[in-house]
C-alpha cells in the first residue's frame, strides 16, 4: 500500500500536472478571450468621444449585436467538447470532421441572422427603449455590423475546433491581429474618413472577416493533413445542431438577462445607459478573462472523459475551481485600484462618471463569485452536460427578471441594477456547485 508520504507526493505531482495543463491552455486563451471584448472597448472609447448620444446608441446596438452572435456561442463550446473527446479517444480525423460540421452550421446560421437583423434593426432598437437622440446611431451601427455576423460565427466554430485540439495559441495570434486591425480601422474610418459611428461598425466588420479567413485556412489545412472531408454533411450538421441545442437555451437565457439589464438601464435615461455601457464593457472583459480557465476546462475535461479517465476529470475540476476563485479575487482588487483611471478613458461627462463609479464597485466585489461560475460552467460544458446548464440558467432567469424590473419602480438606479446582476451570478454559482458535487456530469467515452 502507498504510504502517506507517497500519497502526498503523488497528489502534489498530479496538482502540478493539472497546473501545467491549465496554464498551457488558459494563458493563450486569456489573451484571445480578452481581445474579443477589446473590440467593443475600442469601439466604446472611440465612439464615446463623439458624444453621449452616440455612446448611448452604441450601448443599445452592441447589446443587440452581441446577443445576435452570442446566442450561437455553442458553436465554440459544443465543438470544443466534442472535438476534445475524440482527441482523448485517439481519433483526430473524426475530431476535425466534427469541427467542419460546426463550421458549416455556423455559415448557415450566420446567413439566417443577417436576413432577420437587416430589416428589423429599427424595431429592435425601439424595443430597447432607446431615446430619440440615440436611436438613429444605434440603428446605423446595428445594420452595418450585422453584415459581419457570418464571419463572427465562423470564428466561433473554428475557435472551438482548435481548442478541442488543445491549441489555444493560434486563436491568440488571430485575436491579436484582429484587435489591432479593428482599432486602426476604427480610428481611420471614424475620424480620418469622418464616418462617425458608421466607421466604427465598418471597421469591426472588416476585421472580423479577416479573422474568419485566417481560421478557415488553418482548419482546412488540418483537415487535409488528417484526411478529413471538407464537404458539408447533412447528418453531421444536424448532429452538431442537436448537441448545441441545450447550450443554445442556456445562452438565450443568459442573453435575455443581459438584454433585460440593458433595457432597464435605457429606461433610466441616457446618462445611466451610457454608464451602463461602460460598466458592461468592463464586466464582459473580466468575464472573458475568467473564462480563459473555463476554456482550458472544456478542453481538458473533454479529453480526460474521452480517454475514460473519470478521476483525472474530477481532479482537474477541483484544481480549476481553485484557480477561478483566486483569479476572481485578483481581478476584483485590480478593478478597485484602477477605478479612478478606468472610467475617464471612456467618457469626459462628469455626470456619467458619477453614475458609473458605484456600479463599478459592485462589479469589483463580485469577481470571486464570477470566478467560480465561469470555471464550473466550462467544466460542465466540457463534459457535455448541456441539458443541466439549460435548466439551471432558466431558473436563474426566472429569479433575475423580477429583481431587475423592480429597480425602476423603487428608483434604485444603476447601482441597484448591478446588485441584481450580482444576485444572478450568485444563483448561477449555487446551481453549478450543486451539479459539480453530484458527480452526474462524469460520463466517459468518445461521445456522451
Amino acid at each position: 500500500m502507498m504510504s502517506m508520504t507517497q500519497a502526498s507526493a503523488a497528489t502534489r505531482a498530479a496538482r502540478r500536472q493539472h497546473d501545467r495543463e491549465i496554464v498551457t491552455l488558459a494563458v493563450p486563451a486569456f489573451g484571445a478571450l480578452v481581445a474579443e471584448p477589446l473590440f467593443l472597448l475600442a469601439d466604446t472609447a472611440i465612439v464615446g468621444h463623439l458624444g453621449t448620444a452616440q455612446l448611448a446608441g452604441l450601448g443599445v446596438a452592441s447589446a443587440l449585436l452581441t446577443t445576435a452572435v452570442s446566442i450561437f456561442v455553442f458553436l465554440a463550446y459544443a465543438t470544443t467538447a466534442g472535438v476534445a473527446r475524440r482527441v482523448g479517444a485517439g481519433d483526430p480525423r473524426a475530431a476535425i470532421r466534427q469541427g467542419m460540421d460546426g463550421i458549416w452550421l455556423a455559415l448557415l446560421l450566420g446567413a439566417a441572422v443577417v436576413v432577420v437583423v437587416l430589416p428589423g434593426a429599427p424595431a429592435l432598437v425601439n424595443l430597447f427603449g432607446a431615446s430619440d437622440t440615440a436611436a438613429p446611431f444605434a440603428t446605423t451601427y446595428l445594420r452595418i455590423s450585422a453584415l459581419g455576423i457570418p464571419a463572427m460565427l465562423v470564428v466561433l466554430a473554428a475557435t472551438g475546433v482548435l481548442r478541442g485540439l488543445q491549441d489555444t495559441k493560434t486563436p491568440l495570434y488571430v485575436a491579436i491581429a484582429g484587435f489591432v486591425a479593428n482599432a486602426a480601422l476604427n480610428v481611420g474610418l471614424v475620424y480620418g474618413a469622418g464616418l462617425g459611428i458608421a466607421g466604427s461598425a465598418w471597421g469591426t466588420v472588416i476585421a472580423q472577416c479577416g479573422m474568419a479567413a485566417v481560421y478557415l485556412w488553418v482548419v482546412v489545412r488540418g483537415a487535409r493533413r488528417h484526411g478529413a472531408s471538407l464537404r458539408p454533411d447533412v447528418a453531421g450538421i444536424r448532429a452538431s445542431a442537436q448537441a448545441g441545442a441545450p447550450l443554445l437555451v442556456r445562452t438565450l437565457s443568459l442573453r435575455a438577462i443581459l438584454m433585460i439589464a440593458t433595457g432597464v438601464a435605457a429606461r433610466l435615461g441616457d446618462t445611466d445607459i451610457a454608464a451602463h455601457q461602460i460598466i458592461l464593457s468592463l464586466w464582459s472583459l473580466l468575464a472573458f478573462a475568467l473564462d480563459a480557465i473555463a476554456i482550458a476546462g472544456q478542453a481538458i475535461i473533454g479529453r480526460y472523459l474521452g480517454a475514460g479517465d473519470a478521476q483525472g476529470a474530477r481532479e482537474a475540476c477541483r484544481r480549476m475551481v481553485q484557480w477561478g476563485t483566486a483569479t476572481g479575487v485578483v481581478l476584483g482588487l485590480l478593478v478597485l485600484i484602477s477605478r479612478p483611471v478606468f472610467i475617464p478613458l471612456f467618457t469626459g461627462d462628469p455626470v456619467v462618471q458619477d453614475a458609473a463609479l458605484p456600479a463599478l464597485m459592485v462589479v469589483a466585489l463580485s469577481q470571486p463569485i464570477s470566478g467560480i461560475v465561469f470555471v464550473l460552467d466550462g467544466v460542465l460544458m466540457g463534459a457535455g452536460d448541456g441539458p443541466y446548464l439549460a435548466w439551471a440558467m432558466l431558473l436563474t432567469l426566472a429569479i433575475f427578471t423580477p429583481a431587475a424590473l423592480l429597480v425602476p419602480a423603487f428608483d434604485g438606479g444603476l447601482t441597484a441594477l448591478w446588485g441584481a446582476m450580482t444576485l444572478m451570478m450568485t444563483m448561477r454559482m449555487l446551481t453549478l456547485w450543486l451539479r459539480s458535487r453530484s458527480g452526474r456530469w462524469v460520463v466517459t467515452g468518445a461521445t456522451r
